[in-house]
């Protein structure tokens, strides 16, 4: 074979290479990052009589139900301090009339609702309606103004369910 068709012969291997090469990289390079599941604010967890329920069991969503602008910013961020996990923050539905604070619950006994009503005052009410936020649903009027200290934790009477934030 002569000199020439061997240097042609490597050439085009060679250049095969670089195109299968090229290829390959580009399709890595453009390729999408793998994606994590969205983690959710809060999971269901189930408690027996004598359990305790604390803060850091217990997600809390905040809902503004005056023209204060940031007033449930600056409670989750109260809560937060307070060791509760984050759930939703935003406004609360149109035509809400809520002076000082309200949870919204369809079990007032349960002992994550008991808990978050303590640290929300006297002047605080629960009432049984739905919202779909994640767990225990707050919401704060124009006359709130601070968490209180409140309970450290409450005791469980009968099995039930609350929604606690994800654990790290």
């Amino acid at each position: 074979m002569n000199i020439h068709v061997k240097t042609l012969l490597t050439m085009a291997v060679l250049g095969v290479l670089v195109v299968l090469g090229v290829t390959w990289g580009w399709a890595a390079l453009t390729k999408p990052f793998p994606h994590k599941a969205a983690q959710k604010a809060c999971y269901p967890t189930t408690l027996h009589p004598g359990d305790r329920v604390s803060a850091p069991m217990v997600t809390v969503s905040v809902f503004n139900a005056s023209d204060r602008v940031g007033l449930a910013e600056s409670t989750m961020s109260a809560f937060e301090d307070q060791g509760f996990g984050p759930g939703a923050v935003g406004n609360a539905p149109k035509g809400t009339i809520v002076h000082y604070a309200q949870i919204w619950t369809s079990d007032r006994t349960n002992p994550a609702v008991q808990l978050v009503a303590s640290r929300l005052g006297f002047h605080a009410s629960i009432v049984d309606k739905q919202h779909s936020g994640p767990g225990v649903i707050v919401l704060v009027g124009p006359q709130f103004q601070q968490l209180v200290q409140g309970k450290q934790s409450t005791r469980v009477t009968t099995t039930t369910t609350i929604c606690s934030p994800p654990t790290a």
